[in-house]
């Protein structure tokens, strides 16, 4: 791996991580809702997705995904609808990623890891982004195995760092909510970004 390609691929990478998407929105959303330290579960799951998916667009399988789409779709629709589900029960102030007055129980690190997952290997985008701009910058001369080690981590390290970007975003306006009391308004735009996010993804 040169110094040219990395040149040009982490520029590019980091462009195409920082820019608004469903994962950008989950993070800036559940930093609003459970802070940025607990929304790193969910960070972790979906770092896990996508890594996978640069991986498995690189060796080809997306286009095996691509022949066989019914599947695809149906992980979509449930990964959607889990979504809209959460953001209707922060909307109404229920739940378990609603801030309410109550002490009740947090949202468990496995079903943030999940949510995150979920989100990454469903998103169609995800898989188009990497289907487009990962192969080029493989080279076949040189073994695969160290090329996409090399290349997953740099774009696991550029996706983790706006993730937290969007994350902490969400804790400065959840801060700026609190002092003002206004628990039920923040509620109301993290779980409206929640449902917008379901309804992207069902959508795309």
């Amino acid at each position: 791996m040169t110094w040219a390609v990395l040149s040009v691929f982490i520029p590019t990478f980091f462009f195409v991580s920082v820019t608004p998407g469903m994962c950008m929105t989950m993070a800036m959303t559940l930093g609003m809702s459970i802070g940025v330290k607990r929304a790193l579960w969910m960070m972790l799951g979906e770092l896990i997705g996508v890594g996978l998916v640069a991986t498995l667009s690189a060796i080809g399988v997306a286009a095996l995904l691509l022949n066989y789409p019914t599947l695809f779709s149906v992980l979509k629709l449930i990964g959607a609808a889990y979504l809209a589900y959460t953001g209707i029960q922060m909307w109404l102030s229920r739940g378990k990623m609603a801030l309410t007055s109550e002490e009740t129980q947090p949202a468990s690190r496995t079903a943030l890891i999940s949510q995150g997952f979920i989100t990454a290997i469903a998103n169609p985008k995800g898989w188009a982004f990497f289907v487009a701009l990962l192969p080029p910058f493989l080279k076949s001369e040189q073994p695969l195995a160290e090329q996409l080690i090399t290349l997953v981590a740099i774009i696991l390290t550029l996706e983790f760092s706006c993730l937290l970007i969007y994350a902490s975003g969400g804790r400065s306006l959840r801060t700026l909510l609190l002092q003002s009391g206004n628990v039920r308004v923040m509620n109301r735009i993290a779980g409206s970004l929640m449902i917008g996010v379901g309804a992207w993804l069902a959508l795309s």
